[in-house]
């Protein structure tokens, strides 16, 4: 990915946040996460991490003022085209919380001592 795109990316995802975080309340944590946009700068696809219950109707609620935030993150960042948002579900830290509600329910053995050296003696 280009430099360029690489920093429109990050500055959308940050006033983006900023203006989620103003305009909206949710009862849930919402993020956004990150921030995809296509090389011709028209359309930016917007992953939202939402820690609760009901992410769906997060989604619906920012898909229903997709325009208004269109307009507001125009005047916030300048580009030759404001991009057209698209909100999708960003579910990676629910699979990595799920991932390690698995690993702790292993039953992982002990470390075995090395074959050929005694139970007491340690390397220096």
């Amino acid at each position: 990915m280009k430099h360029r795109l690489v920093r429109v990316n990050e500055l959308i995802k940050r006033e983006l946040g900023s203006l989620i975080e103003r305009e909206l309340t949710f009862t849930q944590l919402v993020t956004v996460q990150e921030v995809d946009i296509t090389p011709d700068l028209k359309q930016a696809f917007v992953y939202i991490s939402v820690l609760g219950e009901n992410p769906e109707e997060v989604l619906a609620k920012l898909h229903d003022r997709r325009k208004e935030f269109q307009h507001l993150l125009s005047r916030r960042v300048i580009l030759k085209y404001t991009p057209h948002l698209f909100f999708r579900l960003d579910t990676t830290i629910e699979r990595g919380s799920r991932i390690i509600d698995i690993l702790q329910t292993l039953d992982i053995p002990e470390d075995e001592p090395e074959p050929g050296k005694p139970e007491g003696e340690h390397e220096d």
